[in-house]
């Protein structure tokens, strides 16, 4: 367990003030290992908690790269201690240095959802089924707790662990937003592949967007390419505009009525009609046992291979392999290999004071990658 103390920015010039007390000055037990992920403004990397080895990821923040986007950092960190979900990524603790915040979290390394069906030799409706069944899980809990993710999509969606039968875990809350009394939200936000007709239109929507995003998943799951797709942005939003989409021949011709049935409703146009993660959850195709077990492994990953490059971000050394290094060199044995990569953000979170508070903060559950 991490004791250390909760803060909000501190930066110059800001108002940003932390609501947890600082007192005393402690060293950090534990030992940043390997980059796992080098973002726009952030770095994520893998640490080991000395007393327990036990491993997480820590993503470090410079300060100064968060001028002029204290309320985005803000709005995570809130959302983040919000949830606790056993499909979504848990944040474990935060605490700062003079230069950087860090957020530690939950290590997820199962590796990501495409790179787990393509390695598969065997996939059906039913594995596709049971995945979905997860996410609406974890976003019914998410609705029910007042929280619109905002931004579910593929890359966002990992295997907690290496494991055959792993669980699948949402992360990213960058641009989540917890609802308030109107339940409404106007700003125009997300992944344009994935993103519902009423926020390109730049209308008010709700947690409705997010049902959207899972139609759009699921359709992927079972074919293995986007239902919307064109090289023109302007084209592409106005195939989203009007929700059009088809089931196309051949890839669609072993796949159930009822798969289909199921994506109709959530890739609704109108999202006062469309599916809720409540209704979704009750769909035959869900709760019943209508998804069919044939093997759609072949096309459905021919098509992952072909319509979806590796994500942008991935670096050369992911969670998943660095993991299994560790593993190889029994925990921590060795510095050299992989876990070698040069980093400043891991020299400083590994060697600086940190504060901490009067008492622990309880410990919240929620993700990042």
């Amino acid at each position: 367990m991490y004791h250390f103390n909760v803060i909000l920015l501190n930066i110059p010039g800001t108002a940003i003030t932390s609501p947890w007390k600082q007192a005393g000055n402690t060293h950090l037990k534990r030992r940043c290992i390997v980059t796992l992920h080098l973002g726009a403004f952030s770095e994520v990397v893998l640490a080991e908690e000395k007393r327990t080895q036990k491993l997480v990821a820590i993503k470090c923040i410079p300060k100064k790269a968060l001028e002029g986007k204290e309320t985005s950092i803000e709005n995570e960190i809130a959302v983040l201690h919000k949830i606790k979900h056993a499909n979504i990524v848990s944040l474990e603790d935060i605490f700062e240095s003079k230069t950087h915040l860090y957020l530690v979290m939950q290590l997820v390394s199962g590796g990501e959802l495409f790179d787990r069906i393509i390695e598969k030799g065997f996939y059906t409706e039913k594995d596709a089924s049971k995945l979905i069944q997860q996410i609406l899980d974890a976003v019914k809990y998410l609705h029910d707790m007042g929280i619109v993710h905002r931004d579910l999509k593929p890359e966002n969606l990992l295997y907690y662990s290496m494991e055959e039968d792993s669980k699948i875990m949402i992360s990213d809350f960058g641009l989540s937003k917890i609802e308030g009394a109107g339940s409404v939200m106007s700003t125009a936000c997300g992944t344009p592949g994935y993103v519902a007709p009423e926020v390109l239109a730049q209308k008010p929507y709700s947690k409705a967007v997010d049902c959207w995003s899972i139609g759009v998943i699921a359709y992927i799951l079972l074919c293995g390419y986007p239902p919307f797709y064109d090289e023109n942005d302007a084209k592409l939003f106005e195939q989203i505009l009007k929700a059009e989409y088809e089931f196309d021949s051949p890839y669609w011709d072993d796949i159930s009525d009822s798969a289909k049935d199921f994506i109709v409703h959530l890739m609704e146009k109108d999202p006062s009609v469309r599916y809720t993660c409540d209704q979704a959850l009750q769909h035959p195709w869900i709760a019943g046992d209508t998804a069919l077990d044939k093997n759609i492994h072949e096309s459905v990953s021919a098509q992952i291979k072909k319509n979806f490059a590796k994500s942008k971000w991935k670096q050369a050394f992911n969670a998943t392999a660095v993991v299994r290094h560790m593993r190889r060199l029994q925990l921590g044995t060795s510095s050299e290999g992989p876990t070698s990569l040069p980093s400043p953000c891991r020299n400083e979170c590994s060697g600086e004071k940190i504060s901490t508070p009067h008492s622990a903060p309880p410990t919240f559950a929620s993700k990042f990658h």
